[in-house]
């Protein structure tokens, strides 16, 4: 059910994040290693970083591994943080460029690897509680994760810090719907995430920090995180594991 990355650290290639390592989330696109019920993560991806202060992103609704020109563009950008997600498309909703993540609001970036089930029968009450979602046009794509993402933005408005707006988004919905919750987001200068029913890593040295759904090469440093769980990360702090 789709796999992301985020990275914090010193300024490095999008490629280098992206592309590199035995397992990228580039091979990851065609062949995930831990994912759950799917085969390929073939549905779009996206990729968002800051410059100049400003969330930027790059989305399409192609696989990955066929954006010769994301793979040439990759290498000229720099970052020293960002988030990137490729789909694997529940069933029912549509491969556009619109459900592609990470979704932005501001600042943050955010994405969801897994799905809400029955969906049809909680969106209303989902939608209820998000409140005002003018100015997050990503808060009404076609798409579970929509209104997840838009509940954080309500959150983080309030003053919530990062990881505790994930936090409250997990046990709101997973009150409404079983489902697989593993959220992953960014305000810039930290990193948050969870486990809900499927993989998170966490891998920190050499100045960096990087949280993925799956080691993205062999080094041993890459952690397991247990289920249910809530990721913090910033430097220089480093990363903190806190059960949901």
């Amino acid at each position: 059910m789709c796999r992301h990355v985020g990275y914090l650290g010193p300024d490095r290639t999008l490629h280098s994040l992206v592309y590199d390592g035995e397992y990228s989330l580039e091979t990851q696109a065609y062949a995930p290693r831990m994912t759950q019920g799917n085969l390929l993560n073939a549905d779009g991806f996206g990729v968002g970083w800051y410059q100049d202060g400003a969330a930027v992103r790059f989305r399409r609704a192609q696989p990955l591994w066929t954006d010769q020109s994301f793979h040439e563009i990759a290498g000229a950008v720099r970052a020293s943080c960002a988030v990137a997600a490729i789909r694997s498309a529940t069933v029912g909703f549509p491969v556009d460029e619109s459900c592609a993540q990470p979704f932005r609001a501001g600042t943050w970036l955010f994405s969801h690897n897994g799905k809400v089930e029955d969906y049809g029968a909680v969106e209303s009450k989902l939608r209820d509680l998000t409140g005002d979602v003018s100015g997050v046009p990503d808060a009404r794509a076609p798409v579970d994760s929509a209104p997840l993402f838009a509940l954080a933005v309500r959150y983080w408005r309030e003053g919530m810090p990062l990881g505790e707006g994930l936090a409250a988004v997990v046990a709101a919905v997973a009150a409404l719907s079983p489902g697989r919750y593993n959220l992953l987001a960014s305000d810039g200068t930290s990193l948050a995430a969870t486990t809900w029913g499927d993989s998170l890593f966490v891998r920190e040295g050499d100045g960096e920090i990087r949280v993925a759904s799956e080691p993205l090469d062999g080094d041993p440093r890459w952690t397991p995180v247990p289920d249910r769980s809530l990721v913090t990360a910033g430097l220089p702090s480093g990363i903190t594991i806190a059960p949901l």
